[in-house]
């Protein structure tokens, strides 16, 4: 079964402009705030970009734990957790 959108494009077309992008997002898990955003174009990879959220939290903000799925289980994003001394 197909979605709206899918039907759409099969109709009419795909869009010419259509882009898909994601966000990538560091949450404070106590305080639901957000506190890192990274916008990528799809093609971009999610562990790369982890690093450069633990960047934009600055060095004054204790990180005591870092949740995220297996796309993050590489060496780089645990050295960078690592270098903020969290888990």
């Amino acid at each position: 079964m197909k979605g709206e959108g899918e039907w759409h494009r099969r109709k009419h077309g795909a869009s010419k402009r259509r882009v898909r992008r994601k966000i990538h997002i560091g949450i404070d898990e106590e305080t639901p705030e957000i506190r890192a955003v990274e916008v990528t174009s799809s093609n971009a990879g999610d562990a790369p970009m982890l690093p450069e959220l633990l960047k934009q939290i600055g060095l004054d903000r204790q990180i005591a734990t870092v949740t995220a799925d297996g796309a993050y289980d590489t060496r780089a994003c645990h050295d960078a957790i690592a270098d903020r001394g969290a888990a």
